[in-house]
């Protein structure tokens, strides 16, 4: 994310330096021969060390630099240019990266404001920023900062956002520019102090997601529209989520919704990521979560609204649909969920020892379905009967028999019965489950009356011989 930022802020920054801090930004500057006898003065064979160091900076052997101060430093360690030997200090660590003592370097004059320190109208501002955007821009080459270093780089941020020392020599339009892409630079850094103990703690093997989860829930509401933490932040929620499947329920959601958020606004995640293909893998994410899109516009909407879910905030899983459906379906009909539900076990590879082993012989209790004929047709002793679903297309298939302990009185007629019976034989092809039961315990049987019995038909008579 900083890279990002510092990337598009280089160029400019290297510009404004140059022209703004003399020999502290221009590599082929050469110190000064003398100054005022006032204010500072060479120690003897001062200028030559001084010069060599500029020219070492000058020519980016940064590390020959580091060698050359320090013996500047230990033959004249109360020099009258030990701050401008600070500031090339801190320019020689940066090229060298050796970060570590870059803001040990700056601290110390960080802590007494450079910008009072370094008073001169030309040279000043040039040393100033190049102090605080050699912190600055270090705080991606120090991993894990100390607290005293992370101190330091806020403090430095915080400078570099508001400073407005126009350096001599730099246009008005040019200075105020960059100033903006300084305080980009400024708001880059700190970003990158909120968000780099959560990414840490994700990117340890194994991750440390409690850790992560509350580092980036705090960068996020310290920086609630940024969409790259609102991303990492749903990582972190989805890895406590599959490290403890307990929470998983509560936990997994908020991971949904931080990913959302994400998606609503930045897909680019800050211009690194496709945004196109971010929003169709965060969508369906939410999809497989839930087992459709229902929500989502309405999850969108509170997502783009609020950079953090409500305590309560939940989404319902697949699962969780699916068991809510069932139960609304047994709720409303008890019957013919019971039926399904038997019906799916016998339909399966082990029915036939379902069969055997817990429906036979076993009183059901009562079901429901549609008589579709009567065998006989007249006085029938057996009932075929269908069980069609809600909202079933085309005819339902016969899949019970029912058979009756006594005839029925007349020619039942198709329509919706209940009973209760005893299952008692099954065949798996073509499906069909016979039930005995007594005629007394089936209920909603409409008949007609059959017709009169045929009388026997009689013989003709003997023909007399």
């Amino acid at each position: 994310m900083f890279r990002y930022i510092v990337k598009n802020f280089a160029a400019t920054a290297a510009l404004i330096l140059a022209a703004a801090a003399g020999p502290w930004g221009a590599a082929q500057a050469q110190a000064p021969k003398s100054a005022p006898a006032a204010q500072k003065t060479y120690k003897p064979g001062e200028y030559e060390l001084y010069n060599a160091c500029l020219k070492d900076i000058g020519a980016k052997n940064f590390r020959q630099a580091v060698t050359d101060l320090d013996a500047w430093k230990q033959k004249v360690p109360t020099s009258d240019y030990a701050n401008e030997r600070s500031v090339l200090y801190i320019q020689a660590y940066a090229g060298a990266q050796q970060f570590d003592k870059l803001l040990a370097e700056a601290g110390q004059m960080i802590e007494k404001d450079p910008d009072t320190t370094f008073t001169d109208p030309k040279t000043g501002p040039g040393q100033v920023l190049t102090i605080l955007t050699s912190v600055v821009m270090s705080s991606q080459g120090v991993p894990a900062p100390t607290d005293e270093q992370t101190a330091t780089i806020k403090k430095a941020a915080q400078m570099l956002s508001d400073y407005n020392r126009k350096p001599e020599g730099v246009d008005q339009a040019a200075w105020d520019n960059a100033r903006k892409q300084l305080q980009g630079m400024a708001k880059g850094a700190l970003l990158t102090l909120a968000i780099r103990p959560g990414t840490t703690a994700l990117s340890k093997n194994p991750p440390d997601c409690d850790t992560a989860a509350t580092a980036l829930a705090k960068a996020l509401a310290d920086y609630p529209d940024n969409a790259f933490i609102a991303y990492n932040l749903g990582q972190a929620y989805r890895c406590q989520a599959k490290k403890d499947d307990s929470k998983a329920d509560v936990i997994y959601p908020r991971a949904v919704y931080e990913f959302i958020r994400a998606m609503v606004i930045d897909p680019t995640l800050g211009g690194q990521q496709d945004g196109a293909k971010m929003t169709t893998m965060l969508t369906k994410l939410y999809v497989d979560y839930h087992g459709g899109s229902d929500g989502l516009d309405q999850l969108k909407q509170q997502a783009k609204a609020n950079a953090l879910p409500p305590d309560n905030f939940t989404i319902e899983s697949s699962a969780a649909v699916a068991n809510r459906k069932q139960k609304e379906f047994q709720d409303k009909y008890p019957q013919l969920a019971l039926w399904l539900n038997i019906k799916s076990q016998l339909a399966g590879p082990g029915g036939q020892a379902y069969f055997d082993s817990q429906l036979k012989d076993a009183a059901v209790p009562k079901l429901k379905g549609m008589l579709v004929e009567g065998k006989p047709a007249c006085r029938s002793k057996e009932l075929l009967i269908s069980v069609p679903e809600p909202d079933q297309q085309g005819t339902a298939q016969t899949v019970i028999t029912l058979k009756l302990d006594e005839a029925m009185s007349g020619k039942p007629e198709a329509g919706e019965i209940e009973w209760e019976g005893v299952p008692s034989a099954f065949t798996p092809d073509p499906f069909m489950l016979t039930m005995d039961t007594e005629k007394a315990k089936v209920e909603g049987v409409k008949t007609t009356p059959c017709g009169p019995a045929r009388p026997p038909a009689r013989k003709a008579p003997a023909k007399k011989g």
